[in-house]
C-alpha cells in the first residue's frame, strides 16, 4: 500500500487523483488529520488513516500494513524539520519498504537567502542517514503562485517585484503531482533524487509577455527596490513575517536559486510540461489573444 501524507491540500490531491486513475483504491492509504475534510477519499475506497505529524504514535499506528509513505513537507511551520524527522523516524518502526518526500528544487541551500527552505535539505539529509529507501522530489516553484506574487490587478498595474532578471523554471503543481504519483507507482524505491522543473526557465519580463499575449493588454515587468516593496507590503497590512519570507523568495529569485532546468517532469510525465504561455491563460482565466 502506499500512503500519501497530507492527503488533503493541493499536492496531496493532485497525488492521490492520479494514484486512483492507475491504481486500486485498496492499495492507497491517506493520512490527515480531520477525517471529514476526507469523506470524498474514504467514498473512493482509500484508506483513511488520522494522524498528526506532531503526534509520532499516531504516526506509527498509520503505517501499519504501508509499504511506501509520501511525505508531503509540512509548509511553512517552523518546527517542520521535527515533524519530517517523526514521519522518518514513524516509517521505520513501522517497517515501511520506502520513504518518499517532497523537496525542492534550489540551486545552492548554502546561500539561501529565505531560510526556511534550508530545512528541506535537512530533510532530505535524515532520510538518508535513516537506512530507508527513498525517493527525494526536489520541486520547483509552483507556476500556480504566480496570481499571488502579481497581485489581482496585474494587468492594470503591471508586475513589480523585487527579482531582477532573475529566472524561475515554473511547473504546475498539478503535473508535479502526477510525475509523482507515476514515480510512486513505476520505480522502485532507488534512493534516486529528482528534480521537477518546467522545460525553460521564464523571467518576469516574459511572464509579463505571457500576460501580454493572453489578455491583449500591454503588462511590464519593473523590477522593484526590496525596500520600497516591503514598504507597500506593510502600509497593506501584511504581517511582518509574511514580508520577509516574500523578500526571501524574490531575493533567491533574482539570485538564481530557481533558474535549473531538468528532463524529469517531462520524463515523468511522458509529455513537456504545460508552458508559461498556457499555464498564465489557465491561472489568471485568460482567453488568447486572436
Amino acid at each position: 500500500m502506499i500512503l500519501v501524507t497530507g492527503a488533503t491540500g493541493h499536492l496531496g490531491t493532485a497525488v492521490l487523483q492520479t494514484l486512483l486513475r492507475k491504481t486500486e483504491a485498496t492499495q492507497l492509504a491517506a493520512l490527515v488529520r480531520d477525517e471529514h475534510k476526507a469523506a470524498d477519499l474514504q467514498a473512493q475506497g482509500v484508506s483513511i488513516r488520522v494522524g498528526s505529524y506532531d503526534d509520532p504514535a499516531s504516526l506509527e499506528k498509520a503505517m501499519q500494513g504501508i509499504e511506501k509513505v509520501l511525505l508531503i513537507s509540512g509548509g511553512g511551520e517552523e518546527d517542520a524539520l521535527q515533524q519530517h524527522q517523526n514521519v522518518v523516524d514513524a516509517a521505520k518502526k513501522a517497517g515501511v519498504r520506502c520513504l518518499a518526500y517532497t523537496s525542492r528544487a534550489l540551486k545552492d541551500p548554502s546561500t539561501l537567502a529565505n531560510h526556511l527552505m534550508v530545512r528541506h535539505f535537512q530533510t532530505e539529509a535524515y532520510i538518508q542517514a535513516s537506512g530507508l529507501s527513498y525517493l527525494i522530489f526536489r520541486n520547483i516553484l509552483y507556476m500556480d503562485v504566480l496570481p499571488l506574487f502579481t497581485g489581482p490587478q496585474v494587468l492594470e498595474t503591471g508586475i513589480n517585484l523585487p527579482a531582477g532578471q532573475g529566472k524561475v523554471s515554473f511547473a504546475l503543481r498539478s503535473e508535479m503531482g502526477e510525475a509523482i504519483a507515476n514515480a510512486l507507482l513505476e520505480r522502485d524505491c532507488d534512493n534516486r533524487i529528482y528534480h521537477f522543473t518546467g522545460s525553460e526557465a521564464y523571467s518576469f519580463d516574459d511572464v509579463a509577455a505571457a500576460l501580454t499575449a493572453a489578455s491583449g493588454k500591454q503588462v511590464a515587468y519593473t523590477p522593484a527596490e526590496p525596500a520600497t516593496f516591503a514598504a507597500r507590503m506593510q502600509d497593506r497590512g501584511v504581517p511582518a513575517l509574511v514580508i520577509e519570507r516574500t523578500l526571501g523568495f524574490m531575493t533567491d529569485i533574482e539570485h538564481g536559486q530557481e533558474a535549473e532546468v531538468s528532463p524529469d517532469l517531462a520524463q515523468m510525465l511522458g509529455r513537456q510540461p504545460t508552458s508559461l504561455r498556457e499555464g498564465v491563460k489557465m491561472l489568471y482565466k485568460l482567453q488568447q489573444k486572436q
